[in-house]
């Protein structure tokens, strides 16, 4: 009966995900049309895009998902974002924040139709991994929509971790930054395997969290500063995930059976 009930439930999220899909193509194209003049970096038609993340987590009675930490005062100060990965789940909760970010995204996401083309809509930026210029490209892209005051959103571990452990971070976004002058914001995410096992369909029970952390400079780094900057992130970033773990022990919110 269990199984059951999770199947119904992850069966009618999957169809308001999709529904939202399709409906949320032409609403952005008509809002992209009527603020091109004044938004060149799509931010309003970005954000309008993450609200299909709200929908779908509301839908879900599976799923609590919670954001926490550090309120931005400026949404529109540029940041180079960056964040632990656990499950494709965490594209959801990290959209529950309250501003807009260019994720860069596997090329694979963007082609796969309507999908794709609401991404690209958005202002999402595309990269091959298996392709040097493609990478290349796709930094240049970053560079621009920072310097249109937008955020850049990063899974430095490039993909999902299969056991929980953080994977070792690459050295793009925060050599992104370095270049650019812009601040790193690093976040936090903890317990979002158990909302979508990977190979499976079924969505499963999670109480997961996302919080912000306090902005790191990068004003007068040079490459050569850029592991110990990524280092010092990583080691934010473990120590945060550590404190959620914590507070929901604390608060009696046990995890599901892996």
């Amino acid at each position: 009966m269990r199984l059951f009930w999770i199947s119904l439930a992850s069966i009618w999220t999957w169809l308001v995900l999709g529904l939202s899909i399709l409906l949320w193509l032409p609403l952005m194209a008509l809002i992209r049309l009527v603020t091109a003049p004044f938004d060149p970096g799509r931010y309003w038609v970005g954000l309008f895009f993450r609200q299909l993340a709200r929908v779908t987590v509301t839908a879900n009675p599976l799923w609590k998902f919670r954001t926490s930490g550090v309120r931005l005062a400026n949404p529109r100060r540029p940041y180079v974002v960056v964040s632990n990965h656990e499950s494709f789940t965490d594209i959801l909760l990290i959209s529950l924040l309250p501003w807009e970010m260019k994720w860069m995204s596997k090329i694979e996401i963007l082609r796969i139709p309507v999908l794709g083309w609401d991404m690209k809509l958005a202002g999402d930026i595309p990269v091959d991994r298996s392709d040097r210029r493609s990478a290349v490209k796709a930094l240049q892209l970053s560079r621009a929509v920072l310097a249109g005051r937008v955020s850049v959103m990063i899974f430095p571990e490039g993909t999902r971790s299969p056991d929980g452990e953080m994977l070792p971070f690459k050295d793009g976004a925060f050599r992104l930054a370095v270049d650019a002058g812009i601040p790193i914001l690093p976040i936090a995410l903890t317990r979002t395997r158990t909302a979508l096992r990977q190979h499976d369909w079924r969505f499963g029970k999670a109480i997961a969290e996302v919080r912000v952390l306090e902005p790191v400079e990068t004003t007068g780094l040079t490459t050569a500063d850029i592991p110990a900057l990524r280092d010092r992130v990583v080691a934010q970033i473990k120590q945060a995930r550590e404190e959620l773990r914590r507070s929901h022990a604390d608060r009696g919110e046990e995890l599901p059976e892996e």
